[in-house]
């Protein structure tokens, strides 16, 4: 019987056994004994190279203590199957071995030991791979620079790429990519978009904008930081795109609130690039600018396309199916999506609650959140972001404040900004300010923006003057370039007649050169998206509008409708006011579907910003005069006006 024996003691941590089971070795290698083998020719680089290949990596590092000179290619392979099999305990050993070896000055193998270390979440052991390297090539730069963009250590990351360049090291198209993802990935102390500017910079003048990797990472980061017209001079110039580029387009308007633009990109590149198809990642972008505008027709030709391509089977795009959905108002239709899966993660069973939560029912969302916990799917930081929401929106203050104490105490979440925010959203729309401010003061971690905001909104919806102007004093510092947090404050003095701040607060705006964002409504008629913009002055276009709507407010004033002047920012008389009023977005695109629908059709809008009290009780009366059903999604919540109610019950 063939027999194994041990070899001389060697120099290494690796721990080498004095025997195994011959029979899991291949059949062709016979002893590793060369005294007593007849076959003294045997290479154990060879029968190391073959157990990897085999995927018998820990016989390999065994075999590996007994080869006095591994080969380059042995130890490939040996690091290779470390990654594959996700064994970093393997991966040292082979490290250490590398080291006696002698090789490991070897930029080749240095540069797969950095990837090995990368895949393995062992980011450090592949800096100090990266340190040791005397002689480091632009692979070795390379690989480092992902291993650190991929973990989002990206100051350390453009501090070697700084020192690479004034080494005079030239970057390839690579290293450009991982320096690009360092500022998308990462929370800079530096201006991260500054920083993006200037790698742009580097690579116009070093030639690199033909590179549709790197011009398509480019886009990415302006993207990240909203700067539409950027990242479309990117794609613009590019000479050469593929499906991730136009992908990256798209993303860059729905995700910066141009879901319209993102759905004529779509339509361009499905006329003009015939040769792209369209996978799972631009599938659910398109479905995010459908759910965007609530287009709902359009929403039901992607699901049919996603159909025929085969790629429902995709988790991602049936999650998005069923938010997509919910927000045209289809709750049914969501929640059908989620019924016929196959298979479920947490993000599905998010997108579920988000749904119901969005449309006001709360308490339905928290049963979903409790099944979701039943069938034993633990809830994720999102997972409570969402229910919390649906408490905000359905006003359910205890059960919101049992869900938020359950994070820690049971499931061992610790609250984020995101989830404080979701609180004091909570307790302020409940007018429990002091509950609010309490749970402020004794946050572990300084309040951000997205707290002070939450709270400022509450403050609008109860006319706090003395809480708002504290909350909007601390956001004026933090966030100085926010004309959203000015308009709330002015709205907030202009509720109560406080009109000489009012001005003051306008001027502030003025001074810093912000404007407030316009109120834009986006309605579906016939497959086709309208938008229209709220006007104050004379405005040609929509006349006709006006002139329905004129008709309609005395149709409803007859019915009891009271135009409500006080959320109008300008002291003026009574019948200004209500010309204004007759202007806003949400008025005009109703009055457009109304003349441009079928009779009993329902009419569905999205609008930009919150809706205001005068259109909600405008919807209203109209839902009831009209005989119709309008499902209106402003940025915050769903309405479903229907027989003179409202699905919020008037709580939003």
């Amino acid at each position: 019987m063939p027999q194994l024996v041990r070899h001389g003691p060697f120099q290494s941590h690796l721990c080498c056994y004095t025997s195994y089971v011959s029979s899991r070795l291949p059949v062709c290698f016979v002893s590793l004994n060369p005294s007593s083998n007849p076959t003294k020719d045997i290479n154990n680089n060879d029968l190391i190279q073959s157990l990897c290949r085999g995927g018998n990596l820990k016989q390999a590092v065994q075999v590996l203590c007994n080869e006095p000179n591994p080969t380059q290619k042995t130890f490939e392979l040996l690091i290779y199957s470390c990654a594959q099999q996700k064994s970093l305990s393997d991966g040292l050993d082979v490290h250490h071995r590398l080291v006696g070896s002698g090789l490991n000055q070897d930029p080749y193998l240095a540069t797969k030991l950095i990837n090995m270390y990368r895949e393995l979440g062992a980011v450090d052991h592949a800096r100090k791979v990266f340190d040791e390297t005397r002689e480091k090539t632009i692979y070795v730069w390379a690989a480092v620079f992902q291993a650190l963009a991929m973990a989002g250590r990206g100051e350390e990351l453009l501090e070697l790429y700084r020192q690479m360049n004034m080494m005079g090291i030239p970057s390839n198209r690579f290293t450009y990519t991982y320096v690009l993802k360092a500022c998308v990935v990462s929370e800079l102390s530096i201006c991260p978009l500054r920083k993006g500017k200037e790698i742009h910079a580097h690579i116009l003048r070093h030639g690199y904008e033909g590179h549709v990797h790197v011009m398509t990472t480019l886009l990415d980061v302006y993207a990240k930081f909203g700067c539409i017209f950027y990242a479309s001079s990117v794609f613009d110039a590019m000479p050469d795109k593929n499906i991730v580029s136009w992908s990256a387009m798209i993303a860059c308007y729905a995700k910066n609130e141009r879901p319209m633009k993102a759905l004529e990109l779509f339509q361009l590149m499905m006329l003009e690039a015939c040769d792209t198809v369209p996978n799972p990642v631009t599938m659910v972008t398109v479905l995010q600018a459908c759910a965007g505008l609530a287009a709902l027709e359009h929403g039901k030709l992607v699901h049919g396309y996603v159909l025929r391509r085969g790629l429902d089977s995709v988790l991602p795009v049936h999650n998005t199916l069923i938010t997509m959905y919910g927000r045209c108002g289809e709750i049914s239709t969501g929640q059908r999506v989620f019924d016929y899966m196959k298979k479920r993660d947490v993000v599905s069973w998010n997108s579920l609650i988000s749904i119901y939560g969005m449309n006001g029912f709360g308490k339905k969302a928290i049963q979903i959140f409790e099944n979701m916990i039943n069938r034993g799917v633990s809830p994720s930081n999102i997972s409570f972001i969402t229910v919390l929401c649906a408490c905000s929106h359905a006003g359910l203050v205890e059960e919101g404040k049992i869900l938020f104490d359950s994070m820690l105490n049971k499931y061992r979440i610790r609250p984020s900004m995101e989830h404080y925010a979701c609180m004091v959203d909570i307790l302020g729309r409940a007018n429990r300010f002091d509950e609010a401010i309490k749970l402020i003061d004794n946050m572990d971690f300084k309040p951000g923006p997205k707290v002070w905001g939450s709270l400022l909104g509450s403050c609008r919806i109860h006319c706090n003057v003395e809480l708002a102007e504290r909350a909007s004093t601390i956001l004026f510092e933090l966030e100085p370039m926010n004309a959203g947090n000015y308009v709330l404050l002015s709205d907030i003095y202009a509720k109560s007649g406080m009109w000489n701040e009012v001005r003051r607060v306008r001027k502030q705006l003025e001074s810093r050169g912000l404007q407030k964002i316009p109120s834009c409504s986006c309605i579906e008629v016939k497959r086709k998206i309208y938008s229209l913009v709220s006007v104050e002055e004379y405005n040609p276009q929509i006349e006709d509008l006006r002139a329905f709507l004129v008709t309609l407010l005395t149709e409803i004033k007859n019915q009891g409708y009271v135009p409500q002047t006080n959320v109008v920012k300008y002291d003026l008389d009574e019948e200004e006011k209500e010309r204004i009023l007759l202007g806003h977005s949400g008025k005009l695109a109703v009055a457009f579907g109304l003349i441009n629908t079928s009779k009993g059709e329902t009419i569905r809008i999205s609008n930009n910003l919150r809706l205001c009290e005068d259109c909600h009780g405008f919807m209203k009366f109209v839902s009831k005069f009209s005989n119709r059903e309008i499902l209106l999604r402003d940025c915050h919540r769903f309405h479903c006006f229907k027989d003179g109610i409202c699905s919020c019950g008037d709580y939003w």
